[in-house]
């Protein structure tokens, strides 16, 4: 065709431009919106508490933590299988119109069941975010950055988690009402509709339409996204259009699932089960800095400070673990994550169980962190795209996300149960094993050459 007569890359060998880095910068968004979310919901339910009398159960507290999460395990697998179907377009447009919409309805109607709706809504079209935005960029990447751009990708949740906890402390710090709470919303409509914004000259993927027989569409993407000297190259046949059911997907799969999967749901205890309840935990700990008389509002102001400063720990993290993604395999990355937080966890327990310095407890929990994200959270992300073929590559990483959602669901309903019946100490316990099953399991299943 006359388009590929000029053409002098494919999109493997093209050199890395701005163009590229628009690409990741769009796709990324649908991290930074899962983890501010998750965040934003760690502060409503403190505030919601001392507007709420009497207090939130810890079955309700867990149940408002877990709800966007319920509804990643459902979006990231029903989305995820769309798109192998029908392509990433169409879902990549709405995924963030349904974030706006449910946070809208979340702010005009101020009760806990619109809350809990709206933030299962939410939690499905970010569930389509993480199976989608990995698809984009693994598949427009030159073929030498193509997984260290995934990971840069999975870094923008950090800058999720750094944005919305400064914007909510800028904000709580001066209320004097905690009754507000549903004001903090209108971060995510600002930033679900950014994400819309920028995805209205955005194309279908021409890796997936060339899959799919459609070489004509596929070469025209391809020119869009990257330049008229780009090319696509044409599979050796058509992939089929896949209907696989999960059942038998993960039959025919099963130590890629397990592999990919299992080691996401102990990552998601760490970020979510601890991320959605750290300013509690902050406050559990009595590491916020906090003077006699201060009352319910001020205390929950300053542990989102504490925890905007732990935030800030986790884009370090990832950047480590981008400088390790080309030199290290990434099961061995992953392993060592989360022996790595296993530790930093216990010394934290040795801290808190000692009543040593607030400044060793806060590093604990830095390095914890740094090292999560370093490890596990960067490269649970990334595995997944390395290990499926294109035909099944978005119901292999969405069913992994789902699976690490699972997890990230009974850490988030576990922490609150836990403090409860243990209080910070257990928590504490319960996490590090869970980080050195996560180690483990990545040792155990990893593909040939990938430890």
């Amino acid at each position: 065709m006359e388009t590929q007569s000029n053409a002098k890359y494919t999109i493997d060998t093209a050199p890395m431009t701005w163009r590229q880095y628009w690409i990741t910068a769009v796709a990324s968004l649908g991290q930074l919106v899962g983890t501010a979310l998750a965040t934003l919901v760690s502060i409503i339910i403190p505030l919601y508490q001392i507007h709420a009398h009497p207090e939130l159960s810890s079955f309700m507290q867990g149940l408002i933590g877990a709800m966007d999460l319920i509804g990643i395990v459902f979006g990231s697998v029903v989305l995820g299988r769309l798109s192998d179907e029908h392509g990433y377009l169409k879902l990549f447009r709405i995924c963030p119109l349904l974030i706006c919409v449910a946070a809208i309805a979340a702010l005009l109607f101020p009760n806990i069941p619109v809350l809990i709706v709206s933030l299962f809504v939410m939690g499905f079209a970010i569930g389509g975010e993480y199976s989608l935005d990995s698809d984009y960029i693994s598949e427009l990447m030159p073929k030498k950055w193509k997984f260290f751009m995934v990971g840069g990708a999975k870094a923008a949740s950090a800058v999720g988690n750094i944005i919305m906890a400064g914007a909510c402390f800028l904000i709580v710090k001066d209320w004097t009402d905690s009754n507000l709470w549903p004001q903090l919303l209108w971060i995510m409509i600002a930033i679900s509709g950014l994400m819309f914004v920028t995805r209205i000259c955005f194309w279908e993927s021409p890796v997936w339409l060339a899959g799919h027989g459609r070489m004509k569409e596929a070469q025209e993407a391809a020119q869009k996204f990257l330049g008229d000297n780009v090319s696509v190259v044409a599979p050796e046949k058509a992939a089929p259009v896949a209907k696989v059911s999960t059942l038998k997907f993960i039959k025919e799969n099963w130590r890629n699932v397990i592999f990919t999967g299992i080691p996401w749901a102990c990552e998601g205890l760490g970020v979510y089960g601890i991320g959605v309840f750290l300013p509690i935990l902050v406050m559990a700990l009595g590491i916020e800095h906090v003077t006699p008389g201060t009352d319910k509002l001020m205390h929950v102001a300053n542990s989102i400070e504490v925890t905007f400063w732990i935030s800030c720990v986790m884009l370090p993290g990832f950047i480590l673990g981008l400088v390790l993604i080309n030199r290290m395999k990434g099961a061995k990355i992953q392993w060592l994550g989360f022996f790595l937080s296993a530790i930093a966890l216990t010394l934290l327990l040795y801290s808190y169980h000692y009543g040593l310095s607030k400044w060793l407890s806060i590093g604990a929990f830095m390095a914890f962190e740094l090292f999560l994200n370093m490890g596990p959270h960067l490269m649970t992300y990334v595995l997944p795209a390395k290990v499926y073929p294109v035909e099944v590559r978005g119901q292999g990483s969405g069913l992994a996300a789902s699976i690490g959602k699972i997890g990230a669901v009974a850490g988030v309903f576990c922490i609150p149960i836990l403090l409860q019946a243990g209080g910070t100490t257990l928590v504490l316990v319960v996490s590090i094993a869970v980080m050195f099953i996560g180690g483990i399991i990545t040792i155990l299943f990893a593909p040939k050459g990938q430890n």
